[in-house]
């Protein structure tokens, strides 16, 4: 395994699968910069820099480092928070920006913030786009700061760029990525490791798996290396999916959208910012920008995690979903069908999601994302619902209500669903009839996000909701970090 940390190509051959990127930098290299919070990805302390090159482009990206394993990084550039004031002998101006604005308070998070804002500043230098207040809120979504200072912090991340220029210009990072290329060119073309294999096509990840009968996939690992970082569960042979080709297409046809199984949130953010705004718009909800940078469809719905955010999605639009046989045998199954219990689903020991393919037609529908959780982002939903309407002459032709954080696996509201069906567009008769066979339909749980009564009442307010806004309706909706102003001051006082 090769690849560059700071400034310097690191080769090492000795390491077991499962070894975290966090453990290698403060174990093995002594960069005691980077912090161990929370060791399950939540707290951002662990917050690692990553450039990869990319058909002859290097971009930058944030992830946890504390659960991902080091293996995977093979072939990128690592930065820790200790390189950044070593590039010419001034603070990064996101450092810089901290100092100013006394963004560090007990300092412990502070790190993960630094390297958080400094993606930022290099990637919108880099593309010549500006730093607004939501772009900030967005890449320190997944940085805890306990001492609850927030307000200085997007202080210091709004006003990096006037710290760059008010004394003198900051060479930063980007102005090094001719150097920086080379060097990544240098270790594209790495070994097979034994023990973390990183296959390029579907075949040969079929040959790895069948080579290697009890290893297991991984592609992002936010979910998987928490059996390691939290049970203590030591991992064998790993095949890593993401670097399949097959596995990343991204793309659609006359009439449907294909999503690999390894395409990360991030990559479907950015297809469907303008092409799809409302998937866009739950996609800033899920989780975190670094768990979001490396976090797959096809992890989140094998997962069969009934608090899981792209399921009910999935649900909504009766996505079909792709599954191979280590032996090659390929098969189709409705996202209907798929669960079958908790975290249990039809996919076999020896099989895997390949792809997922959405019917364009019904993506064309009205349709809405609606997550309620404690914190706007970074959290994990109370109650999630996913709906879709086809109309026709004013007409409710099909309709679905898809929910997640509801039961042991993510579900339909079938019932409710028929009391609409055939119906005017307008009819409130039809929704109160729905909303009430959705009261004798769901039987929630109750757990520490939510009762059971919250959640059915929550429920039932969510479809309102949906009808409303079928309907012409304008309704408030606080989704994503764009957050207008207004809504930070309640009473006089102002809230960070």
């Amino acid at each position: 395994m090769k690849f560059l940390l700071n400034d310097k190509v690191i080769e090492d051959s000795s390491l077991p699968s499962d070894f975290t990127a966090l453990r290698y930098l403060r174990e093995e290299q002594g960069l005691a910069g980077t912090k161990e919070g929370c060791a399950s990805g939540d707290c951002g302390a662990c917050t690692l820099l990553v450039g990869a090159l990319e058909e002859g482009k290097l971009t930058y990206s944030t992830l946890n480092s504390c659960i991902t394993p080091i293996q995977s990084l093979a072939g990128k550039h690592l930065v820790s928070v200790e390189y950044l004031a070593t590039l010419n002998g001034q603070l990064h101006p996101a450092q810089q920006a901290m100092v100013d604005c006394h963004g560090s308070q007990c300092g412990f998070c502070t790190p993960g913030f630094v390297l958080s804002l400094a993606g930022l500043y290099e990637n919108s230098q880099a593309e010549d786009m500006p730093i607004d207040r939501e772009s900030v809120c967005d890449a320190i979504s997944g940085n805890l700061c306990r001492c609850t200072g927030y307000r200085p912090i997007i202080d210091a991340g709004l006003s990096m760029v006037a710290s760059a220029t008010k004394d003198a210009p900051y060479i930063e990072l980007m102005g090094k990525n001719d150097k920086i290329k080379a060097q990544l060119k240098d270790i594209q073309q790495q070994e097979a490791d034994p023990v973390y294999l990183r296959p390029a096509s579907l075949n040969a990840l079929i040959d790895a798996k069948t080579t290697h009968s009890d290893a297991k996939l991984i592609a992002g690992g936010t979910d998987l290396m928490l059996e390691n970082t939290q049970r203590f569960h030591d991992f064998g042979t790993l095949i890593d999916v993401s670097y399949v080709a097959e596995l990343k297409q991204l793309s659609a046809d006359d009439t449907k959208l294909t999503l690999g199984a390894s395409v990360t949130y991030r990559d479907l953010e950015d297809y469907s910012q303008h092409r799809y705004p409302h998937i866009y718009t739950l996609l800033s909800r899920i989780a975190s920008r670094q768990i979001r940078n490396r976090g797959t469809i096809g992890g989140n719905v094998a997962n069969a995690s009934p608090i899981a955010d792209l399921p009910p999605l999935l649900l909504a639009f009766d996505a079909d979903i792709n599954m191979m046989k280590a032996d090659g045998h390929a098969r189709t199954v409705n996202i209907n069908d798929f669960y079958t219990g908790y975290k249990t689903t039809l996919l076999g020991d020896d099989e895997l999601i390949t792809d997922f393919d959405i019917d364009l037609a019904k993506l064309a529908q009205f349709h809405r994302f609606y997550k309620v959780s404690k914190r706007m982002e970074d959290d994990i939903s109370s109650v999630m619902l996913a709906v879709r309407f086809a109309v026709q002459d004013d007409k409710i032709t099909d309709v679905r209500f898809a929910f997640g954080g509801m039961a042991a696996t993510p579900i339909r509201a079938v019932n409710a669903e028929h009391c609409l069906m055939n119906k005017n567009t307008v009819d409130e008769h039809a929704l109160e009839q729905a909303i009430d066979a959705l009261r004798t339909e769901l039987t929630p749980l109750s757990d520490m996000r939510a009762s059971a009564q919250y959640r059915l009442d929550m429920a039932c307010n969510l479809i309102r909701k949906a009808w409303l806004e079928l309907n012409g309706t304008e309704v408030v909706t606080f989704s994503g970090h764009g957050l207008p102003e207004s809504s930070l001051n309640i009473g006089g006082m102002s809230h960070a």
